[in-house]
C-alpha cells in the first residue's frame, strides 16, 4: 500500500486463483477510478487471455427494484370521485422510494479463463492524505555553532476504505503524482445531430460559376491490386467470409464452454518474498483498452483464425510495485515501513518515519508578522535545524522541547535535503528592536559608449538600521529577517548572512551582548543607467575610474586617454570663457552705471561762490571718467580673448566628438 499527498493511494494484492473470476468490493463512488487504474499481472500459471469489468449490483430476487416497503406507514386512501359536479381534491405527491440499506459498496468482477493463475492486482483509489507531525528536542551546544537536536518525524494515516488493513506493507510518499477522477462506470451516450426531411424547397437562387475551357484530364490510374495476405483466395486460402464464419463459430463455442463460470476465485495473500520470485511465462491481461471485447460476465477469445497468431503487444513490467516506486526517480521522498502494520477501518494510526540527530539550536528571529502585533518590536524565539536526512520533510506541525520542558509549537514548511528550517514558537519580550531606513544616490561607473554618447551606472542605496536592545542576562544571538527591496543586491553583508532570493528576504545574524545595545546596518543597492554629458563631473569620475581599473580593455583605455586630453583642453577653454563672460557682464553693468552717473553730474548746477562744492563735483566727474575708461579698455581685451576662446572651444568640441564616436564600449565592468 502506497499513500500519496494528493488524496490517492496505490493498493496491491497478490494471490493464487484457480476459478473463473475474482470479485472485488468497491465503493460505488470509486468504481470509475478502480476501472481506470486496475493493472493485472500474471506471475505464473495459465496466462490471462481476456478480462472484463462489468459493474454488477448484487440484489436479492425478492427486492424488485430495490425499494423496501415501510410497514409502519399507513396506506393512502383512494382519491374521492367527483359527484354532482364537486371537484376532486388535489392529488398528494408520491413518497420517494426508500433505498436499500447496505454498506455502500458494489461488486466488480474480473473474469478469467477458469484455470490456475498467480496474479498480482494493483489499482489506485481515493484515500485521505497522510499528514506528517514532527518533534524536535534541543540539546546543549558543545561549542559555538555546534548545537545538536533530536528530530522525529511521524506519519498519520487514516483508513476510510470500509475494511480493516491487517498486516499491510505500508509506504508513504512525500509527493503528489498526477491523478484525476474517472467515471468509466457511467454510461455515456453522446448527442447526435437531428436530420429532418422538409422537402426540396429552394431558399435562394444559386449563383452560377463560369470556367474557361481546358484540356481533358488524364484518366485516373487503375486501383491497386488487393494484397495477397488480405484476400487469401488466389492460392486456395480462406476468403473474408470464411474468416468471419469461423470467428462466429469460435464465439459460440466460447459461450457454451469454459468461459461461462460464475464461481468466485479465492485470493490468498502472499509474502513479499514470494512476489519477488522469478515469474513464470505469462502475459499481462488486456485491461488497458487494447484487449478483446467482453460479452456479459465473460470475455470471448480473440476472433483470429487458429493458424494466425494474435497481435504482439508491448510487454509490461512484471513487478506491479514498480509503478508506485517511479516517484522516487522524480526527486520525491518515499518512506517504506520495514514492518507490517494494522490500521483498523475508520481509524487513524501514527507511524514513526525517522528519528535521528540533526544540527539545531534555539535562537531569536526578528520577523515582523501582521498576525502578531508585538512582533514589530520584539523578536520570536525560534528552533533552527538542518535537514540532514536524505528526503524532503513535508509541511506539518512541530513541537519543540528543551531541557525536558515543552517550549512551544510551530509549522515546518516543505524542507528539501540540506535546507535549514527556522521555526518560531514563542515571542521574546526581553529584546526590543527599532527600525530606520534612509536612501541616497552614489557612485558612477562607465556603462557603455555608443554613437559618441556616454552612459554611466549609478547606485541607488538603501540603508536599513536595526537597533537591538538586550534586556536579558545573557548574550542574544538574533537573526534579522530583512525584507529585500526588489531588484537590489546586498552590499558587504555580515558574515553568515543568508540571502533567500526565493522568499524575497535575507536572514542577517547579529549578536547583542547582555544588557547592551547593538546597531545592524543592512545596505542594499540598485544600479541604473543614464546618459550624461562628456563634460560633466560624473562622466569625468566614471571614465577615470574605468581607465584606472586593471580589468579595463587596453584599446579602449588608450582611445579614451586621447579623447580625455582633448576634453581637458576643451574644459580649460570653457572654464576660461565662462570666467571672462562673467567678468564681461560685470564690467558692462558697471560701465552702464558710470555713464548714468556722469549724466547726472552734468545736470548739477554749482554755486559760483561755493568753491568746495565745485571741486567735489569735478573730482567725481574725473573719477567716473577714469573708471569708465579702464572698464572700456578691459572690455576690449575680453572681447578679443573671447573670440580666440570661441574658436578653440569649437575646435576641441569637434575633436572630442569625433574621438568619442570612434570608441565602442558595449558593457560595464562587473561590480567588484
Amino acid at each position: 500500500m502506497v499513500i500519496y499527498r494528493n488524496g490517492v493511494g496505490y493498493y496491491e494484492r497478490a494471490g493464487h486463483v484457480d476459478e473463473a473470476e475474482v470479485a472485488f468490493k468497491v465503493r460505488t463512488e470509486r468504481i470509475g477510478d478502480f476501472l481506470a487504474t486496475l493493472a493485472v499481472m500474471e506471475q505464473g500459471g495459465s496466462s490471462v487471455r481476456s478480462a472484463s469489468f462489468p459493474v454488477e449490483l448484487d440484489k436479492d430476487k425478492d427486492e424488485g427494484d430495490g425499494e423496501e416497503e415501510d410497514e409502519d406507514s399507513e396506506a393512502e386512501p383512494p382519491a374521492p370521485e367527483p359527484r354532482y359536479g364537486m371537484p376532486m381534491p388535489p392529488p398528494q405527491p408520491p413518497k420517494p422510494p426508500k433505498k436499500k440499506k447496505g454498506d455502500g459498496r458494489e461488486t466488480v468482477r474480473l473474469t478469467l479463463d477458469g484455470e490456475e493463475h498467480d496474479l498480482v492486482v494493483g489499482y489506485v483509489a481515493e484515500t485521505p492524505v497522510w499528514r506528517p507531525s514532527y518533534r524536535l528536542v534541543i540539546g546543549k551546544a558543545e561549542s559555538a555553532g555546534t548545537g545538536k537536536a533530536d528530530l522525529q518525524a511521524w506519519g498519520i494515516v487514516q483508513n476510510q476504505s470500509g475494511e480493516d488493513w491487517k498486516g499491510v506493507r505500508l509506504s508513504l510518499v512525500a509527493g503528489a503524482p498526477l491523478a484525476f477522477q474517472a467515471t468509466l462506470d457511467k454510461p455515456v451516450v453522446p448527442p447526435r445531430p437531428v436530420v429532418t426531411d422538409q422537402g426540396e424547397v429552394i431558399a435562394s437562387v444559386p449563383v452560377g460559376e463560369t470556367s474557361l475551357p481546358t484540356m481533358a484530364p488524364a484518366a485516373p490510374p487503375p486501383p491497386p491490386a488487393m494484397p495477397m495476405d488480405a484476400s487469401r483466395t488466389e492460392e486456395g486460402g480462406e476468403s473474408l467470409d470464411g474468416l468471419l464464419a469461423e470467428a462466429e463459430a469460435t464465439k459460440d463455442e466460447a459461450a457454451d464452454g469454459d468461459f461461462s463460470g460464475e464461481g468466485r476465485g479465492r485470493e490468498a495473500t502472499r509474502s513479499s518474498a514470494t512476489r519477488s520470485a522469478p515469474a513464470k511465462k505469462g502475459r499481462v491481461a488486456a485491461n488497458y483498452g487494447g484487449g478483446y471485447p467482453a460479452t456479459g460476465a465473460a470475455a470471448a477469445p480473440a476472433p483470429y483464425p487458429r493458424e494466425m497468431p494474435p497481435p504482439v503487444t508491448p510487454s509490461n513490467p512484471r513487478n506491479v510495485n514498480a509503478l508506485a516506486a517511479v516517484a522516487m526517480e522524480g526527486g520525491t521522498t518515499r518512506y517504506d515501513l520495514p514492518f507490517a502494520v494494522d490500521i483498523p477501518n475508520k481509524s487513524a494510526t501514527m507511524v514513526l518515519l525517522l528519528a535521528q540527530s540533526v544540527p539545531g539550536e534555539a535562537i531569536f528571529l526578528f520577523s515582523p508578522d501582521g498576525g502578531v502585533r508585538d512582533s514589530f518590536s520584539h523578536p520570536f524565539r525560534v528552533a533552527r535545524f538542518t535537514n540532514n536526512t536524505k528526503g524532503i520533510l513535508e509541511k506539518g506541525p512541530i513541537a519543540v522541547f528543551d531541557g525536558g520542558a515543552f517550549l512551544g509549537q510551530g509549522m515546518v514548511d516543505p524542507l528539501p535535503p540540506g535546507a535549514v528550517a527556522t521555526v518560531p514558537f514563542a515571542l521574546e519580550r526581553g529584546l526590543a528592536v527599532t527600525t530606520d531606513r534612509t536612501e541616497d544616490e552614489l557612485s558612477a561607473r562607465l556603462a557603455k559608449i555608443e554613437a559618441g554618447q556616454l552612459y554611466i551606472e549609478r547606485d541607488w542605496v538603501y540603508h536599513t538600521k536595526y537597533t537591538i536592545k538586550n534586556g536579558t542576562d545573557s548574550d542574544a544571538k538574533t537573526l534579522v529577517k530583512h525584507a529585500r527591496m526588489p531588484g537590489t543586491r546586498l552590499e558587504n553583508p555580515p558574515k553568515g548572512t543568508e540571502d533567500n532570493v526565493g522568499t524575497g528576504s535575507a536572514l542577517v545574524p547579529q549578536t547583542t551582548p547582555k544588557r547592551g545595545t547593538n546597531v545592524l546596518d543592512v545596505e542594499e543597492r540598485r544600479s541604473f543607467t543614464r546618459q550624461v554629458d562628456a563634460l560633466s563631473q560624473l562622466a569625468d569620475d566614471a571614465v577615470k575610474a574605468y581607465m584606472n581599473d586593471a580589468r579595463a580593455d587596453k584599446v579602449v583605455v588608450a582611445e579614451l586617454k586621447k579623447a580625455w586630453d582633448a576634453r581637458g583642453k576643451l574644459r580649460t577653454a570653457l572654464d576660461e570663457r565662462n570666467k571672462l563672460q562673467s567678468e564681461q557682464n560685470t564690467l558692462e553693468r558697471e560701465s552702464e552705471q558710470l555713464r548714468r552717473n556722469l549724466k547726472a553730474i552734468e545736470k548739477i548746477k554749482d554755486d559760483p561762490r561755493d568753491t568746495v562744492s565745485r571741486q567735489n563735483t569735478e573730482k567725481m566727474r574725473q573719477d567716473f571718467t577714469d573708471r569708465l575708461g579702464k572698464a572700456s579698455t578691459r572690455l576690449g581685451e575680453i572681447t578679443k580673448r573671447l573670440t580666440i576662446l570661441e574658436i578653440e572651444v569649437n575646435e576641441q568640441s569637434v575633436r572630442l566628438r569625433d574621438m568619442l564616436a570612434s570608441i565602442k564600449l558595449e558593457k560595464a565592468l562587473p561590480t567588484p
